[in-house]
């Protein structure tokens, strides 16, 4: 078990539980599951870039993606139905954890100019989505390695927050840096 996961367990579901006046635990909010989501550059003009992207996020969160195609064809874009377009990547339980302790306490510190992340990014159900410009920032990528096409991505922390205030509160007491 993971040592966040463990300090959830043990003492921050209790502090949230009174901070949030929930009369039983079960109320209290929980991290559920992390969504990396990632569209891929040409994948439709060189099928290799699945291929490297599908490499960088199974290095980036330690499990295969899933690759997402187009339900439908858009002839300005040159896209077909069933064309890979993307990779999206769902992770729960200890990969879940140890993915959110790294992002919290080494990727957006590494970021250029970090401030802390926005507190509007929350949606009415207390869920987090966070995006980023490129993926070079994760310390098992290797910036000197040739990483000919930088990629975005997003990253959707899932919890079970009824609403925002929740959602931000669980956040927070796990250690997200969010702005002043």
């Amino acid at each position: 078990m993971n040592t966040l996961q463990q300090q959830y367990n043990e003492k921050i579901r209790n502090e949230l539980k009174t901070a949030l006046g929930a009369k039983n635990i079960m109320e209290v909010p929980q991290l559920k599951k992390i969504v990396v989501n990632m569209g891929v550059r040409d994948a439709v003009m060189d099928k290799k870039n699945i291929e490297r992207a599908t490499g960088v996020l199974a290095t980036i969160t330690g499990q295969k993606p899933r690759v997402a195609k187009a339900r439908k064809s858009i002839a300005g874009f040159k896209l077909r139905e069933g064309d890979a377009i993307g990779l999206t990547v769902t992770l729960r339980g200890d990969r879940m954890y140890a993915f959110f302790d790294k992002l919290v306490s080494i990727v957006l510190p590494r970021l250029r100019d970090f401030h802390g992340v926005k507190q509007t990014s929350f949606d009415p159900q207390g869920n987090y989505t966070l995006g980023m410009a490129e993926y070079a920032v994760f310390p098992e990528i290797d910036p000197a390695e040739g990483a000919e096409k930088m990629q975005g991505l997003e990253i959707s922390l899932v919890t079970s927050a009824a609403n925002k205030e929740g959602g931000y509160a669980l956040l927070k007491a796990l250690g997200m840096p969010f702005e002043h």
